[in-house]
């Protein structure tokens, strides 16, 4: 079983920031791209930024300049340091990556369980 953990949410004030932190362990032979998806009240879940192998970044157009994904491959850990947060950052905060369990296997796609990050006004 692959197990994500995230950590790190919180309430904040608009203008601070916050490091949200997604490790993964279990039984893991490989790990793709990582990422962070959030789901604010009432909507869907998006996309925040992803993380590839290669250290290959993407961000969606509403955190770019302001939040920055890293990862660190050994630690199989994934980070997200949010910075100028605003009350439109409130959500719940999912980490995902794709997983390969053994040689030779599929990707699967795992999730984390979501940390909630609170930005009030």
């Amino acid at each position: 079983q692959v197990q994500l953990v995230e950590s790190g949410g919180g309430l904040v004030q608009a203008g601070e920031s916050l490091r949200l932190s997604c490790a993964a362990s279990g039984s893991i032979y490989m790990i793709g791209i990582m990422g962070w998806y959030r789901q604010a009240p009432g909507k869907q879940r998006e996309l925040v930024a992803t993380i590839t192998s290669d250290q290959t970044t993407h961000y969606a157009d509403s955190v770019k300049g302001r939040f920055t994904i890293s990862r660190d491959t050994a630690e199989r850990t994934v980070y997200l340091v949010m910075n100028s947060l605003n009350p439109e950052d409130t959500g719940v905060y999912f980490c995902y990556a794709r997983v390969v369990t053994m040689p030779a296997a599929a990707y699967s796609i795992q999730w984390g369980p979501g940390t909630l990050v609170t930005v009030s006004s």
